[in-house]
């Protein structure tokens, strides 16, 4: 589907923009540049800040007529999240995700931008400065592993296994604890769980095929639309625990990511019971 924002003139932004602003400050952040935002975890660093920054201003530049989402822009106005729903196009930008990890020097980060257009995400990319390389995907052509020297590789999710053999990750933070205590007991039931502490990263390997779910109950737009739509462009199955699509200004109730409806159907029946 044709937007009027180039998806390969908006993923060399996001490279500048980590190249320029990012990988430079990588393990050289000073204390004053370091803050907490609504708890000791939930950090913004100078990075998230010049990179989105940076990326705003030449948003503006290359795409005027599009409203700009970014994570730090929200922070500062949070009525901005509004503006996604009734939105002609919007670009929506998370400068550092993982940023938890950025700031304790651990390399798996990303920087993430989608494009919505009328309600619908159209657009996806997930940029990772330390390989230095893309997943993209725009709606109806496939998800794809690209690299700057122009190769591309088409990506596809895993195959579905039985539940006792799946392997994948979940974010169980921001559940209420009695349901959080219930869901780690359930999830002894597949053979492996992990958590990057960066949705940017476990994007690319859900999308890439190495492992069978995703489950995220806070939903932000700047950490989830990128991924999901790469996700379902590689094959996936992704709903709300509802089983309602999920929709560009959704910020709560749940979302689930499976290689089918089928594995999707099991993983909410017998592990995530929200």
């Amino acid at each position: 589907m044709a937007t009027s924002v180039d998806i390969m003139t908006l993923a060399d932004l996001l490279r500048r923009a980590a190249k320029q602003e990012i990988l430079p400050r990588f393990r050289r952040l000073g204390s004053a540049d370091v803050r907490a935002k609504t708890e000791a975890t939930d950090l913004v660093t100078e990075a998230d800040e010049q990179a989105e920054r940076l990326i705003k201003a030449e948003v503006a530049r290359l795409w005027p007529e599009a409203v700009f989402i970014g994570e730090e822009s929200v922070a500062a106005d949070p009525s901005l999240l509004d503006r996604i729903d009734g939105a002609e196009l919007a670009v929506i930008i998370d400068p550092v995700d993982g940023t938890f990890n950025f700031a304790a020097g651990v390399p798996a980060f990303g920087v993430m931008a989608s494009v919505v257009a009328k309600g619908e995400t159209v657009a996806g990319i997930i940029f990772d400065p330390m390989g230095d390389d893309w997943v993209m995907a725009e709606k109806g052509s496939g998800a794809w592993l690209r690299r700057p020297d122009g190769e591309a590789q088409r990506l596809a999710v895993a195959a579905p296994v039985a539940l006792e053999e799946m392997v994948g990750m979940a974010s169980t933070g921001y559940l209420p604890q009695g349901k959080r205590a219930e869901i780690l007991g359930n999830l002894a039931k597949v053979r492996f769980l992990t958590n990057y502490r960066c949705a940017a990263h476990e994007y690319r390997t859900f999308a890439g095929g190495h492992v069978h779910y995703l489950m995220y109950n806070k939903l932000m737009p700047w950490d989830h639309l990128a991924g999901t739509l790469i996700s379902q462009e590689a094959g996936a199955y992704a709903a709300r625990f509802d089983g309602t699509p999920y929709l560009p200004h959704h910020v709560d109730g749940g979302l689930l990511l499976t290689p089918d409806k089928a594995s999707w159907e099991l993983l909410r029946r017998e592990v995530f019971t929200v």
